[in-house]
């Protein structure tokens, strides 16, 4: 069944994660935004895809609120071998993101970052709390809770239309 974990968080916007350079980040920072959470990485089959389609809807939506979160993840078959800063540089360069690249970051296992067990508490999959592949996606809504999880054959345009209802409609999802 995978295992629920129990975390003491109830926000996203309780966390401090670092950027690329390794400078803290307080995610309370984005109260009132709606976020797209995804692990990426630079060398697996679905880097163009997702890349490409996350920095158009972030082109499209952002200044509707919506903010790309994007950690690069080495856990799945060594897809993203570089330095933070690598990562940063390869998805501003090759993908033109203008979103934040945080520092990598573990998605799975006793040393997973902590905003990724609060993430992976709050949307288990059929695996239960495991995060598949690179490229799962977490929509986070203005008050911090999660909407939904996406797996990572999932292309970001097709979470467009829930992107758009979680930006306007504030009432849209039920809270749990």
């Amino acid at each position: 069944m995978g295992g629920s974990i129990s975390v003491p968080e109830k926000s996203i916007h309780e966390f401090t994660v670092k950027d690329s350079s390794g400078k803290e980040v307080d995610l309370s920072v984005y109260q009132g935004k709606v976020l797209l959470i995804v692990n990426v990485a630079s060398k697996c089959g679905f880097t163009e895809t997702n890349y490409t389609q996350l920095t158009e809807l972030y082109r499209k939506y952002k200044d509707q609120g919506l903010v790309i979160l994007a950690f690069p993840c080495n856990q799945f078959l060594n897809q993203e071998p570089g330095t933070s800063q690598d990562a940063h540089e390869f998805a501003c360069t090759r993908f033109k993101a203008e979103y934040p690249v945080f520092q990598k970051v573990r998605v799975n296992g006793q040393n997973a970052a902590p905003v990724y067990k609060f993430l992976k508490s709050k949307k288990p999959s059929f695996l239960g709390s495991r995060i598949k592949w690179n490229f799962t996606k977490f929509l986070v809504g203005k008050d911090g809770q999660v909407i939904d999880r996406y797996g990572p054959t999932v292309p970001p345009l097709s979470i467009e239309k829930d992107i758009k209802k979680a930006l306007g409609d504030e009432g849209a999802f039920p809270s749990t």
